[in-house]
């Protein structure tokens, strides 16, 4: 579970944000594991890296993991617009 939390800080990357401690929801972290294993399995556990990683990925992140950000309001939708529309 620990892997799966870490993966999620990058979300505090993009909000600009440096928060170290933080709890996701259990649909968050399984929604989080492909993600984090396909795109940043090489950083270590709460590392700025990883969170640096997930960021750099974000186009490639599942609609999965987005949403269950964005459902349990980690991010916003219109953070996911303008990353998208940045990405084009």
């Amino acid at each position: 579970m620990a892997l799966l939390r870490l993966a999620f800080l990058f979300v505090i990357v993009s909000a600009g944000s440096a928060l170290a401690q933080h709890t996701y929801s259990d649909a968050v972290q399984r929604a989080c594991a492909n993600d984090y294993k396909q795109n940043c399995r090489e950083y270590g556990i709460e590392t700025e890296a990883l969170r640096l990683c997930m960021d750099r990925a974000g186009q490639e992140l599942t609609k999965a993991f987005v949403d269950a950000l964005v459902a349990d309001g980690e991010i916003s939708k219109q953070q996911v617009e303008v990353r998208k529309r940045g990405a084009d």
